[in-house]
Order: structure tokens, then sequence, then C-alpha cells
């Protein structure tokens, strides 16, 4: 009786297999060793984009070869942190990649959030500016979608609270004074820093984003709340409304 084929792994599309002769097996088994010895000798400078993007693909796909498929991510996305930041549904358009790769990518990412994150969380923004903006890039950049964010700060301007208020399209998201202010009371806070992202990669205030600012500025005003800034993220840069004189 012939034993049965073992269930594929619908997971992940086929990519080159390790399995096969012993020599690629010991060839793909060496160039693992190689790139990890080169990371912990040299650290990520020392690698290539699609080099760190196979490290992390090792894990979730232990026996092939996953240069083809480092390769095709930056492809597709162009850098090594667009191909960990995409979304789920865009990262299992590419060939080969299943849920093992996409829950890999998608823990790299949070793990970089918050690592960004516990660098201002519990500490004085105005005096950690630099860590403050590397934190709302790191988290915001890369969406394809708007997203506005609110950071809610004490009397001595130490952030208490990071929340997303709202979500949107790539070129629009709906924001409230008014529960922007609510939700500072009910935190008990004294200062706000308003942050949204611009999925065009472009941070030039838009009229709308001004007129939301001046509306939200007035209604914490009017309860003596400060509103410090309002940070533009673009892909690669930012803008400040307080730097444009616009605050």
């Amino acid at each position: 009786m012939r034993k049965p084929h073992p269930p594929r792994d619908l997971g992940e599309a086929p990519l080159l297999p390790l399995a096969g002769p012993a020599s690629e097996q010991a060839e793909g088994a060496q160039h693992r060793a190689r790139l990890r010895e080169r990371f912990h000798r040299g650290g990520p400078a020392a690698l290539a984009d699609y080099e760190l993007l196979e490290l992390v693909l090792f894990r979730a796909i232990p026996r092939r070869d996953v240069k083809p498929l480092a390769k095709a991510l930056l492809a597709r996305f162009g850098d090594f942190n667009h191909a960990i930041s995409a979304p789920a549904v865009r990262l299992a358009e590419v060939q080969g990649v299943g849920a093992a790769v996409i829950q890999e990518l998608k823990i790299v990412e949070a793990a970089a959030h918050r690592l960004a994150q516990a660098r201002v969380l519990g500490r004085d923004v105005l005096s950690s500016w630099d860590a403050l903006l590397a934190y709302c890039k790191t988290a915001m950049a890369h969406r394809e979608t708007e997203q506005f964010r609110v950071l809610f700060l004490d009397r001595k301007n130490v952030l208490i609270a990071d929340e997303a208020q709202a979500q949107g399209t790539v070129d629009h998201v709906p924001v409230y004074p008014r529960e922007v202010v609510k939700r500072a009371l009910e935190l008990g806070a004294s200062a706000l820093i308003l942050v949204h992202n611009h999925p065009s990669g472009d941070p030039e205030p838009s009229s709308a984003d001004i007129t939301m600012t001046q509306r939200v500025a007035d209604a914490a005003d009017a309860l003596g709340i400060v509103l410090h800034d309002h940070i533009v993220v673009g892909k690669a840069r930012h803008a400040s409304f307080r730097a444009m004189g616009l605050l």
C-alpha cells in the first residue's frame, strides 16, 4: 500500500529548497551561518537590505533558500522599512509570502514601534524632541492611509498617552476637535501634540490641515490646554506647524 503524501504547506508558495543533494544543503546552511556571523560582527550596517530580510525570513522558512523572496519583497516595496511595514494584504500578493512570513515581518515591525515608543513614553517630550520625531516616523511614515494621533502631556510635558483618534483614506482623515479635547480632559492632560501622516510622502500641510489645527487649538485654549505642535509625517521628512509659524 502506497504511503499518502504529506500535506502540502499552503501557507508558502514554493521557493528554492535547501533539501536536495548534500552539497546544496551544506551550502545553504553555510550561507545562513555566514550571514549570521556578519551580523554578529558588524551589526545591521554590515548587511544589505535583502540580507537583513533574509535573516528575518530564516525563522519563517527554515529549510528553503529565501534570498529570491527577500529580493522580491524589496523589488515590490523598495527598501527594508517599507517591506516590514507593508500591509498584510499587500505582502500576501508577493509569490512565496504566506502566513508565517507575514507574522515574522509584523513581529519585527511591532518591535521597532515598541522600542521607539519606549524612548518617549513617560519622558519630557519637549527635551526629547528628536526621539519623539523618530517615534512618529517609525509609527506612521509607511502607512498607506492617513492616521490622526494625539500625544497627551501632563503639566511637566511628560507623555502620558499616545492614541490614534481616527483612520482615513489615502488623502483625508476626519478629526473632531471636541472629541480631542474631551479625551484630554478624561486623561487629565495639560498639553497636546497632534500628529498625522501624508501617504503621498509630501508633509506640506494642506489648507484643511491648517483649518482643523486652528479649531483644535481654539477648543483646547478655551479649557486651558496648550497645543504645542502639529507634526505632519511624510515618507522621508516631516513638517512642524510650530516651526512653520502656523501655531
